[in-house]
């Protein structure tokens, strides 16, 4: 992969971000009005989405959550640092 985490979502995404949490944080099952895409820098994480398998995510994967997708997620014993962002709108 070349490029940093950093630079290869700001290619197809807007409004991005980093964000962090320690080992074993909870995020409780949500949604978002928008298709996010998750780059995962560092550590790990597992998604559960409530219609699917769990999507576990290490360092350098990627995952494109679809609009309004409820999920779910648990951060792994090391920790995690991820990238996250809008997905551009397709150009006509």
């Amino acid at each position: 992969m070349s490029g940093s985490v950093e630079q290869r979502l700001r290619a197809e995404a807007e409004h991005c971000y980093q964000w962090s949490n320690g080992p074993g944080a909870e995020y409780a099952v949500h949604t978002h009005p928008y298709r996010k895409i998750l780059y995962v820098e560092r550590g790990g994480i597992t998604f559960t989405p409530t219609a699917g398998a769990a999507i576990v995510m290490r360092a350098g994967d990627r995952v494109d959550l679809p609009a309004n997708t409820p999920h779910g997620a648990v951060v792994g014993s090391d920790g995690v640092v991820c990238w996250e962002g809008r997905a551009k709108a397709a150009e006509p």
